[in-house]
């Protein structure tokens, strides 16, 4: 059997009552594709419903089923189970753009004939359940060539606002076996680690102007809601930390200053917003905890972190006292007026 040009990891914890838009989204690739369903210890009956899609598309579709770990878990079980030249990962209540997707699939296949990438970046679109007056497009144009190959060399700035996600890449399967990634169990938002630890191993890269991926937002339970944010700023932290300390950012710019400038641009911007989603609970231990989160990476690199904390980004949320934390939730929640990410 030819190796698939595809694999699809859908990580699932009591996924019932959506988990049928993604795989089915998924599914549009028909044999290029291989979807890898697994399912994190759930209790409901996501298992079952793995089960008979695998019974039905025994060629495309793989249960992998795990105690429960976690997202993050979800990922690493799916990497080391993988088959396809390609590798992405689709959240089981998001789902693929079906006019999209068998264009970027084409793309990876000539890609391919052409020599192979380390990293196809696509669109995303925020998907808002209640609200589609709210959608919004991330587009990355204004960065990247379209459609050929290229290094970071070619590459522009990017703006503030704009980094690459989960919903934006994918990975050659190769090169994340390479690089080592293993993501942390039981540990909320270890998706920005995912992206960000492979980035200095990419070398060659396609960008296409296609919404491929719809990044559904409205769900109560979803970590991105900002009840969630609030509660679990821990882990925000934590995997904030862990991409401070991931790359020698210093070393990097001496034989790649554009990959050197994103790096740093993605630091800035993950520690931003850890330092905003701890500082929403308004509490004192909220605001050692930011604290400590700073003196932390500034014991690992001293001159990166007080750069990192005068940027302007970084800057603004960081103002000290309760007046400066008032000024700086004001700007996040103007940021979000401007993208609904939550």
């Amino acid at each position: 059997m030819n190796q698939k040009l595809i694999t699809f990891v859908v990580p699932c914890y009591n996924s019932q009552e959506y988990m049928d838009i993604c795989i089915e989204s998924l599914l549009k690739g028909g044999d290029d594709v291989e979807i890898l369903i697994v399912n994190d210890g759930s209790t409901d009956k996501t298992g079952e419903i793995a089960e008979e899609y695998a019974k039905k598309y025994p060629n495309i579709v793989r249960v992998l089923t795990q105690e429960n770990g976690g997202h993050g878990e979800g990922i690493n079980h799916g990497l080391r189970e993988a088959s396809g030249i390609y590798f992405k990962v689709v959240d089981s209540d998001d789902w693929l753009d079906e006019e999209a997707l068998p264009k970027v699939l084409r793309r990876l296949e000539l890609c391919e004939r052409r020599g192979g990438i380390d990293l196809m970046i696509c669109n995303y679109i925020y998907d808002h359940k209640d609200d589609p007056k709210l959608n919004r497009t991330i587009k990355y144009r204004n960065v990247f060539p379209q459609n050929g190959i290229f290094g970071w060399d070619k590459t522009k700035p990017f703006l503030p606002w704009q980094y690459l996600t989960l919903h934006s890449c994918i990975y050659r399967t190769q090169l994340l076996i390479d690089c080592g990634i293993e993501l942390p169990k039981h540990t909320f938002y270890e998706d920005n680690l995912f992206v960000y630890k492979p980035l200095p191993y990419v070398t060659r890269m396609c960008y296409m102007d296609v919404d491929l991926y719809h990044y559904l937002i409205g769900r109560e339970d979803q970590s991105v809601s900002e009840e969630s944010l609030k509660k679990k700023c821990s882990h925000q932290v934590l995997v904030s930390k862990e991409i401070f300390k991931a790359h020698d950012i210093k070393k990097i710019k001496e034989d790649n200053p554009k990959l050197a400038r994103y790096l740093y641009h993605e630091v800035v911007f993950i520690m931003a917003i850890a330092t905003a989603f701890t500082r929403l609970n308004r509490t004192e231990e909220a605001e050692r905890m930011v604290s400590d989160m700073w003196d932390d990476v500034a014991a690992y690199d001293k001159k990166l972190a007080r750069r990192v904390r005068r940027a302007s980004l970084a800057a603004f949320v960081n103002l000290p006292g309760t007046k400066g934390r008032d000024i700086g939730l004001f700007l996040y929640h103007m940021c979000h007026k401007f993208v609904a990410f939550n």
